[in-house]
């Protein structure tokens, strides 16, 4: 299965075919839909046949076992059988969003320099968890200034491939101390923010930082004695 969302992530219509649908889900032979993963939600969309029915994805996973990528049709929908042409149209307005607030993300960890212990992000909203010493305070409106000036500079974001290798010799560009990238594997995604930040990442991004557009940091709460969760939401 090619994953175009890596490819391309503003494609937004893909021809393709069923190759397997059973009771865990539709498997295709490409897909432009994003699994949940990451902290980001899969994506949503149509998948619409050849006589012109449309039939609703609510949800994408990935098979934990066999890395399949799962389409989720509603339980009463009939099982399509293997070679039925598809088109895909993905549900653009959404996973943009998501493109918005997960490079936004990436800025966060940026103006806070601390281990990342946690994150996740809707449509709306995105929030990181920071390992911080006790006691240590953080400045909400400094936070807040400083994204968005990162985002008005409008820094091109591209992707660079390394290896599990050559990251373990560059542990410095781990942040998240919760989940380790696959260091076994012989490629990996990095995350390039020009001249700001450069990280593994398996999520969808903006081409740009303006693109993400105003953001607001809408709470700081304290998540226990060393974790402080910072949620900021687009505007």
């Amino acid at each position: 299965m090619q994953e175009r969302f890596y490819v391309d992530p503003y494609q937004q219509t893909l021809g393709t075919v069923v190759l397997r649908h059973d009771e865990h889900g539709l498997v295709l032979e490409d897909t432009l839909f994003y699994p949940s993963g990451g902290g980001q939600p899969g994506d949503t969309g149509t998948l619409a046949l050849a006589d012109g029915t449309q039939l609703a994805i609510t949800d994408t996973r990935r098979d934990k076992e066999t890395r399949d990528i799962l389409h989720l049709l509603a339980s009463d929908t009939p099982r399509l059988p293997p070679g039925t042409p598809v088109t895909l149209t993905l549900d653009w307005a959404r996973r943009h969003r998501h493109m918005r607030v997960h490079t936004c993300l990436h800025l966060l960890s940026v103006v806070i320099k601390a281990g990342v212990t946690g994150g996740n992000l809707t449509a709306d909203t995105g929030r990181l968890d920071f390992d911080l010493p006790e006691g240590m305070e953080l400045d909400k409106d400094q936070i807040e200034a400083e994204l968005n000036r990162l985002i008005t500079q409008d820094r091109p974001v591209r992707v660079q491939m390394t290896s599990g290798e050559a990251l373990q010799r560059q542990p410095e560009l781990i942040k998240t101390m919760s989940v380790t990238p696959p260091l076994h594997l012989p490629e990996i995604r990095l995350i390039d923010i020009e001249g700001v930040d450069l990280q593994p990442c398996g999520g969808t991004h903006v081409a740009r930082t303006g693109e993400i557009g105003a953001v607001t940091v809408k709470k700081i709460e304290s998540k226990g004695a060393r974790n402080k969760r910072v949620v900021i939401a687009l505007i």
